[in-house]
């Protein structure tokens, strides 16, 4: 599988997101649009179906990616991704990186929000 075949398989996408998330709106675990994903383990153990979405954030996942930008590159609704992400942080093979605390500083606030806003102008 070719990184632009992770990205956008050949062929339309037909698919409707209702039936990507099997109907379901919200994510089995909280996941805000920054948050940063990492591959754990089993996820690199797992063989992933070809074309499957689960699969594609996982190889997106080689690099760390946030919700955002895996809502972007795989054209999908955010609350869609979400609920995937969502399906995949419970199982085990993602792990999300806390990019704030209830202690973070106003410099780290602001910092986020400036990579947040860069990297939603780099897509």
């Amino acid at each position: 599988m070719t990184p632009e075949d992770i990205i956008e398989p050949k062929g339309p996408n037909l698919v409707r997101p209702y039936f990507l998330t099997a109907g379901r709106t919200q994510a089995a675990v909280e996941l805000p649009i920054e948050a940063t994903l990492v591959l754990q383990p089993s996820a690199r153990e797992r063989t992933w179906p070809a074309g499957d979405m689960a699969g594609r954030i996982i190889a997106l996942c080689a690099e760390p990616q946030s919700v955002a930008e895996i809502s972007a590159k795989l054209s999908v609704p955010l609350g869609v991704a979400r609920v995937l992400i969502g399906d995949l942080v419970a199982a085990g093979h993602l792990r999300t990186q806390a990019t704030l605390t209830e202690n973070s500083s106003t410099d780290e606030r602001r910092d986020l929000i400036e990579r947040t806003l860069s990297g939603l102008r780099a897509l």
